[in-house]
Formats: C-alpha cells, sequence, structure tokens
C-alpha cells in the first residue's frame, strides 16, 4: 500500500492500471514536490516523462488522491500508536502511584489505630523523634537537631551516598513522606505529570512524576545542567568527581540560587550528588548537603549567601517502553526561613512554589525539549526553537542578576538620597560591558555605554491577583512607562551618542504586541513590542522611527496555584540578531500565603504603607481579613556613559519612584475588595468632611431639580448616597484640568478605581469626544441655571473599558455659603459594553 512500493493499482473507467516501478519513481518525486498537483502540472507531468504518456492524466489524479489517502492513514496510524504507548505508560505510571497510596493510607491507618491505643505515647513522640522527617523548625526559632559530624572522606562519601539513594528512593516511590495532591492538577495523557507537595515533614518538598520523550542518558544530561533549565540557579561548580565500584559516580557540588526579590538574600548549597543505574536499568540521581561534615573537603561560607540545605532529593529515570522515560522527581529543601523578614517567610514555607519555580519547570524544560526534537520547526521572526529559548534564559539571567546586585559580577551601590525606597546600583566591569560596547553601525557611529546603573525596589501588594495585575502591566504599558525613558534605553543599544531624555508629550502611541514563541502549556511567551513613534525626538539621540522591545511573560493563568507572575523587557535593534545586546528590566510578583498576615510596621517597606487603605477610609481593615498578599519587585537597567552617572542616577531613582506610584493605583483599583466584600457593599468613608458633602449634594439637586435625589427613610445621608443605584461622583472646579473628588460605590464601580486613586483621574480622560463636546459648550449653562441634563452616550473607564449610560445629570454643588463647591455627575443605568 505505501506510495513506494513497486506497483500499485488505480481504478479508472473499470479499468485497472498496473504501474511499473519506474512510473512510480517518477510519480513519488512530484508527490514529494507537490502532493496535490494541478491540472496543468499533472499534463506537464506526462509531457515531461515519456514513460507516463500511456496514463491518462485522469488515472494520474487518482493515483495522487490514493497516495494522499495513504499518507493521511500513516499519520493517523502514527499519532494513535504514540498515543497508546503514551496512556500505556501512564496507565502504568497511575497503578504505581494508586499501590503507594494504598501504602500510604495502610500507614496512615496504623499510626491511627496505635495513636488511639496509647495516647499517652503521642506527646513523647513528639519530642524525641529526631528523624529527618520529624524535625519541628518554628518561624521564631531555628531549631535543628544536634548530630556528630558526618565523615566526608571517600568511604565516609560512600556511606552517605547510599544512604541518600535509599531516603530518595523511599520519597519518590514510597511513604517515607506524606504527599498530598496539588490543587489545579489532574493527571492525564496530555498534562504535565502527576505533582504533590508534602504535608507536615520539614522544610519544603515537591514530587513530580511524568513522562518525558527522552531517553534516560539525555534525560539525566539534562537534569545534571541545572542552570540551563533552573531559572533560579545562578551556578553550580562540580568541585571534585570520584568513581564508585559499582560504575556510579560521586561529585561534590557548590550550587548558588537567586533570591527572588531585594528584601531577602540568596542561598547556596555545599552538596553531594550521586549518580549510579539500579538493577532493572533505571538511572538514579540523588543529592543531598553536606553541612556537617569532617575528615573531607568544606566549601566556607560565602558572603551575600545565606547557606541552606538541600535533603535527600533527586530523579529517578526509568525506560519507558516504546521509547521516552519515566521521569519520577522529588525536591526537599530547608531554606532557613528564619534568615528572611516574617512577612517574607512564606516564599521560603510554600512547597506549592516550590513546585511551581523547581519541580514542575523541570518537566516542563525536558517537554520542551522533547517537542523542539520531534518537530525541528522554525518558529518566530525566522528562528529556531533552541534560539529563542537562549533569548528567555537571557532575559531571566540578566533580570535576577540584577534583582541581586552581585559584587562578583561587578555591581557596586550608589550612595542614597536620604530615602532608602529604591536602591541603585553601577555595574562598569568589562564583562556586563561586552553585552553593549562598541558595536558598530551601518551609519559609522559606534554605541559607547561605559557603564550600566540598575535602580530597584520591592513593594508589598494587598489582595489582588499577581496574574491580572501582570497582564495589566503588559496590556497597558502607557499606565506606567515613560516613553523618553524608553527611547533613551533603545538609543544606548543603538548608534551613536545619546544625551538625557527630554520628555515629549506624544511622542510614541500605542504599542503592537508581535507574537514570539510560547511554551508547550503557554504558561511563558516570548514576543516583540513595537513602539509606534508620532513625533520626534533630539536630533543628537538618532532615534529610529520605532523603538523595539523583546519581552517575557510568564504567570498570567489566573488558575494556576501561587504562580509567579514575570513581565521582563528588554530593547532591540530592529535587526534582532542572535547577539544583540540584552539589558533587560521588569516586574516580578510572587504570592505570600496566608502565614504573612498581620504585618507590622517595622517588618514592611515603607513604600508599602501606602498601599494600607485600611488606614485611610472607615471599615477597610474588615476587608483585610483572609486577603491575599504578594511582592513585587521591580529593576529597571540603564546604560550610560560614566561621565553621566549623577543625572542618570537621578533620573533612574524618579523614574523607578513613578513606575512605583503608578503600580500601587493600578493595584488599588484592580484590587476586588475596592468593589464588594463578602457580606455587603463596603461602607463609605465616615469622615465629617464626607457627611457635609453628602448634604451639599442632596440640597442642591432638590434645589435646582425640584426633586428629592435621596428618599428621605430616616437613614444617614452619606450612606444612602453611597448606596444610591446611580453612579455619582464630584468633579472639583479649582483644579484644571478639572479632577474627580468623590464618587459613590456605583461611581467607583463604574470608573474602576477607588477612593484613593479617584484624584489621579481627570474629566476629559471619562468622557469620549462627543461628550467632552457636549460638556464645554454647555458647561456655561450649568454655572448659570444650576444644572444640565446629557443625553445618553458612551464613557471610559480608569480601565480603558467603554461604558454606556442611558442619561446623565450634571448640577452644581453649592456650599452653606451659597457658592460653587463643585459639579456632581449622575450616570443613569450604565453599564460596561
Amino acid at each position: 500500500m505505501g506510495g513506494g512500493s513497486n506497483s500499485s493499482h488505480n481504478i479508472d473507467n473499470g479499468k485497472y492500471v498496473r504501474y511499473t516501478p519506474e512510473q512510480v519513481e517518477a510519480l513519488e518525486r512530484l508527490y514529494n514536490d507537490c502532493p496535490k498537483p494541478s491540472s496543468m502540472r499533472r499534463q506537464q507531468l506526462i509531457r515531461e516523462c515519456p514513460i507516463l504518456s500511456n496514463i491518462e492524466p485522469k488515472q494520474i489524479k487518482v493515483w495522487f488522491q490514493n497516495r494522499r489517502c495513504r499518507e493521511k492513514q500513516r499519520k493517523e496510524a502514527s499519532r494513535l500508536q504514540a498515543v497508546n504507548r503514551k496512556l500505556t505508560a501512564m496507565n502504568k505510571l497511575l497503578m504505581e502511584e494508586n499501590d503507594r497510596l494504598q501504602k500510604q493510607v495502610s500507614h496512615l491507618v496504623y499510626e491511627n489505630s496505635y495513636f488511639r491505643q496509647h495516647p499517652q505515647n503521642q506527646g513523647n513522640l513528639a519530642t524525641t523523634d529526631t528523624s529527618c522527617e520529624s524535625v519541628v523548625t518554628s518561624g521564631q526559632h531555628h531549631l535543628t537537631p544536634q548530630h556528630q559530624p558526618r565523615d566526608a572522606s571517600p568511604a565516609g562519601l560512600l556511606s552517605i551516598a547510599d544512604e541518600t539513594l535509599t531516603e530518595f528512593i523511599s520519597k519518590a516511590t514510597g511513604t517515607a513522606v506524606e504527599w498530598v495532591q496539588m490543587p489545579g492538577m489532574k493527571p492525564g495523557p496530555d498534562s504535565i505529570g502527576i505533582v504533590a507537595i508534602s504535608h507536615g515533614c520539614t522544610g519544603i518538598a515537591a514530587r513530580a512524576c511524568g513522562l518525558v520523550g527522552l531517553d534516560p542518558t539525555r534525560v539525566a544530561e539534562i537534569l545534571k545542567d541545572k542552570p540551563s533549565w533552573s531559572r533560579d540557579c545562578r551556578s553550580l561548580d562540580i568541585v571534585n568527581v570520584l568513581s564508585t565500584a559499582n560504575g556510579g559516580t560521586l561529585e561534590l557540588i557548590y550550587m548558588q540560587l537567586y533570591a527572588p526579590t531585594t528584601l531577602a538574600p540568596a542561598r547556596d548549597f555545599w552538596m553531594l550528588r550521586y549518580t549510579s543505574v539500579m538493577e532493572d536499568g533505571s538511572l538514579v540521581i540523588c543529592e543531598r548537603s553536606l553541612n556537617n561534615t569532617q575528615n573531607g573537603p568544606s566549601m566556607p561560607p560565602s558572603p551575600h549567601f545565606v547557606r541552606a540545605e538541600i535533603l535527600p532529593s533527586g530523579y529517578l529515570i526509568r525506560p519507558c517502553e516504546g521509547g521516552g522515560s519515566i521521569l519520577h522527581i522529588v525536591d526537599h529543601f530547608d531554606l532557613e526561613p528564619w534568615s528572611v523578614p516574617e512577612v517574607l517567610r512564606s516564599l521560603y514555607e510554600s512547597s506549592t512554589l516550590l513546585a511551581q519555580r523547581t519541580t514542575m519547570a523541570a518537566l516542563r524544560y525536558l517537554r520542551q525539549i522533547s517537542q523542539e526534537i520531534s518537530q525541528p520547526n522554525v518558529s518566530g521572526w525566522g528562528r529556531r526553537p533552541a534560539a529563542l529559548r537562549a533569548l528567555s534564559q537571557r532575559l531571566s539571567r540578566g533580570f535576577n542578576e540584577a534583582v541581586n546586585g552581585f559584587s562578583d559580577e561587578g555591581w557596586s551601590m550608589l550612595e542614597s538620597d536620604g530615602i532608602d525606597d529604591v536602591t541603585l546600583l553601577v555595574n562598569s566591569s568589562p564583562t556586563k560591558m561586552m553585552m553593549t560596547s562598541s558595536l558598530p553601525f551601518s551609519n559609522g557611529f559606534t554605541s559607547m555605554p561605559s557603564a550600566v546603573l540598575c535602580a530597584k525596589a520591592s513593594m508589598l501588594l494587598q489582595n489582588v491577583p499577581p496574574s491580572i495585575l501582570l497582564r495589566f502591566l503588559r496590556e497597558h504599558r502607557q499606565e506606567w512607562a515613560d516613553n523618553s525613558i524608553d527611547a533613551y534605553s533603545a538609543a544606548a543599544i543603538k548608534a551613536g551618542p545619546c544625551s538625557l531624555p527630554i520628555p515629549r508629550p506624544g511622542s510614541f502611541g500605542g504599542q503592537v504586541i508581535l507574537p514570539l514563541a510560547h511554551t508547550i502549556e503557554n504558561e511563558e511567551f516570548m514576543e516583540v513590542i513595537k513602539l509606534e513613534s508620532l513625533g520626534h525626538y533630539q536630533e543628537d539621540m538618532m532615534m529610529p522611527a520605532d523603538i523595539f522591545l523583546l519581552q517575557m511573560c510568564s504567570g498570567v493563568d489566573e488558575n494556576a496555584v501561587e504562580s509567579c507572575a514575570e513581565l521582563i523587557f528588554a530593547p532591540i535593534d530592529a535587526s534582532f540578531s542572535d547577539d544583540a545586546p540584552i539589558i533587560p528590566s521588569g516586574f516580578r510578583i510572587i504570592p505570600l500565603d496566608s502565614k504573612s498576615e498581620g504585618l507590622s510596621p517595622n517588618r514592611t517597606l515603607d513604600l508599602a504603607s501606602a498601599l494600607d487603605i485600611g488606614s485611610r477610609t472607615a471599615g477597610d481593615s474588615c476587608g483585610n481579613r483572609g486577603s491575599t498578599k504578594s511582592v513585587m519587585t521591580i529593576a529597571f537597567q540603564l546604560a550610560f556613559e560614566m561621565h553621566m552617572q549623577e543625572n542618570v542616577a537621578s533620573m533612574a531613582r524618579q523614574y523607578v519612584r513613578s513606575v512605583i506610584a503608578s503600580v500601587q493605583r493600578v493595584a488599588l483599583a484592580l484590587s476586588p475588595s475596592s468593589h464588594q466584600l463578602s457580606g455587603g457593599l463596603r461602607p463609605p468613608p465616615a469622615s465629617p468632611e464626607a457627611h457635609t458633602l453628602a448634604r451639599w449634594i442632596s440640597h442642591s439637586y432638590r434645589c435646582y431639580l425640584g426633586v428629592e435625589l435621596l428618599k428621605p427613610n430616616g437613614t444617614d445621608l452619606l450612606k444612602s448616597l453611597w448606596h444610591h443605584p446611580d453612579a455619582l461622583m464630584c468633579c472639583s472646579l479649582k483644579a484644571l484640568p478639572p479632577v474627580f473628588t468623590f464618587a459613590n460605590q456605583a461611581g467607583l464601580d463604574m470608573l474602576e478605581t477607588t477612593l484613593v486613586a479617584l484624584q489621579d483621574i481627570t474629566l476629559e480622560k471619562v468622557f469620549d469626544n462627543n461628550g467632552k463636546k457636549t460638556f464645554c459648550s454647555d458647561f456655561p449653562r450649568i454655572m448659570q441655571q444650576g444644572f444640565m441634563c446629557i443625553d445618553g452616550g458612551i464613557c471610559m473607564s480608569s480601565m480603558g473599558r467603554a461604558v454606556t449610560y442611558e442619561k446623565a445629570v450634571a448640577w452644581k454643588v453649592l456650599n452653606d455659603d451659597e457658592d460653587p463647591h463643585c459639579i456632581c455627575f449622575m450616570f443613569l443605568n450604565w453599564s460596561f459594553i
């Protein structure tokens, strides 16, 4: 049946045609070039190949139809075989997991029965058991059982390796740790695998098992090169290698992990890694820390790092029938949470975060490599997946280096301006400047920045999902970014000398997002941002018509549990070469779980205090119960010439502070607590000024329109105004342009903002063009007769969403002295489009 067979039968008008091998070869050649040739192409083939002269064009058409059908059947059969192999392997994996769970249940039933029969021993067990799975650490004191130093001679290391292997296998396939399925993870043929997190053990631990379309040797090779796939791993140095009698290897390793935020130090590890082959042919890579050893090599503490501990962890890699591997991963750490502020300890006590950042990252990377091997297609902008993956790693590593600012990388801190909210670092090392210096361009200029400045800060956010906030920052860059800074950053990697940016209103139009690549599960994607120019900058900045940014985004899935969200970008040249200089900047938002409740002022940044909206309005404190918190880290890098350091430092400090203020306003507007609380609407601000304003609004409405705005039901006037079904908002007459000073709950919902951020919204941002014209032409009438009715139309929320309203009324609000105080707007029957 194959297209390459010596003969085939076609039916045409009841006749059988037998093709010769030469005819089949000629037809196959055309099929490889064009599986669906046109009528003219088939006739041309008959003319060019005399051996096909005795075959009619219609018969050749039927041959191609049959050939395409066979190819389709072959591909479908191959696909079904692959799915069947995957399902078979997944079924085997699920059966093994089921057996393990049954053992765990039996173990728990036995323990329960024992405790019922010996209740007096429970307290003793809790205090006398010092096994690796029973050590308790508290949030205030770091309690570690005291053991005798372990022998680190070659024989002693082999003994430690055997013990580590046994403990790792018991965690990966046994009941040494009580594993619970990670929320939101469902196993299946297309899922990443079976993911679980620890419950009630020392430190934090995560476990995963899944299918990988790579052979075990290749899987082991990739996993051992941790910096290539773990975004958190800064370096992994193999200090010494020993061979074992069974053909395995012992490696002494020093590893460093980046700190995820500027508020905590980085971690390092001195550990042993043991690689061996088991009797059933499975590959095992297990590792553990060597923090308490003697008679062997050791690693002294490193400045700016906290020495953490890896408990028995590793990888079990088994060959899978039909190709590929079955992989079990166990990550078990004690990250010394006592060394960070209490508000951040959940970052180092969350097994879910460990699973997201490390365990699942390994599986995702392996699946990505497998797909790239099976489908080596050219991706976005003519680049292969491996090249795009390398670019994403450069973005991530560059951002991590900026956040951490290690001195051995050449970073040095600049003196503060007296306010410690933004930290400035400068790097003029040759290694750093290799990314930016002396790149010739076609116009004869060269870019000559001699240093890189990094401005970074961290802030605490409350009750705003990281995914929603990050998605807003990505889609509404104009709400926080400064076009002149983008232009300056782009000029630094392009041609010619450039001076400090001078803001020009309206210099750049909207952004255009050009998709570039994404991972299998779309948890991370890359894109090119095009900022379209609408004007001109200074001539000496040598600015191009448009600005391009390479951007990487992850964590925008709202359904992901405790997922870290990142938005990292860097200016690029329009040529976009693989070795182009990349100086990343961006945002990282990491969720903090409920254990970080009850912040005290001395444990948070001054920046975060502005986010405590409970101190601003009465009643907000009740909305903080059970709210989620997260920490956002901001880092911006700018290349510059050394003689401009003071000016660039001042500009960068001011810019980061403006970004922080913008993010705070956006976070407050996006916070669910700014709209409704469980159990009812948010209460109004109960200040005396608010009560007076409510009285003025109601009195003026009655005077000018002759009817009551609020029904006199004996309740509080401010409360009635606050819960009025129509959107009410007051606009100041003193400010130019006019800004809003007050809105009721419906008004805040319509504008998608909060009372705190309301004052940053001007009247002209709300109305569309027709509304602006109507208001400007009728404004004198409002001041003369005291009110005006506005026909239905469309206005815009602070988030850029269109709002339609059936009718609007505007009236002049008079104070007790009958002087104009503000203008009040009421939008009736409004809704989002």
